[in-house]
């Protein structure tokens, strides 16, 4: 029997398949630059405030669209902007027609291939706290 992601479209999940598909990396909880004049995208090593560091999850993710006023909320309705989500997000993936990659969680097994595939952004990031907005250019990073 086919797995979920490979017979459904992102609009036909439920939440919790749709929630399963993160993988836990908290690339998308970094900050991003955005080249006005080619519209390429930059990360950044700088994390949301409320990005657990070490688990890499959100501290409070039910109610974070009301504490961090910029955090971008996915579904189904945005999967054609997901340009700007990292190559290896699963979500990206599917909106682009591509598989999963092997060290996904629902591939693997293991939540913690991640660690090993070096995907993750634990003990690679700062939290915002610490940084000035100005200063962001000069924390562009290319590992995403």
């Amino acid at each position: 029997m086919a797995a979920f992601w490979e017979t459904k479209t992102l609009a036909q999940m439920s939440h919790t398949e749709w929630e399963s598909l993160c993988d836990g990396c908290g690339k998308c909880c970094l900050q991003k630059l955005e080249d006005e004049d080619t519209g390429n995208i930059y990360y950044t090593d700088v994390a949301c405030q409320l990005l657990n560091m070490t688990s890499c999850q959100c501290k409070d993710y039910e109610n974070r669209l009301e504490r961090v006023p910029d955090c971008i909320s996915l579904d189904a309705k945005t999967a054609k902007d997901f340009h700007w989500l990292p190559s290896t997000c699963a979500y990206r993936l599917l909106a682009e027609g591509k598989p999963l990659e092997d060290w996904h969680p629902l591939i693997s097994g293991d939540s913690g291939a991640k660690l090993d595939a070096a995907i993750s952004v634990r003990g690679r990031v700062i939290s915002e706290v610490f940084v000035h907005a100005d200063d962001l250019e000069e924390r562009i990073i290319h590992w995403v």
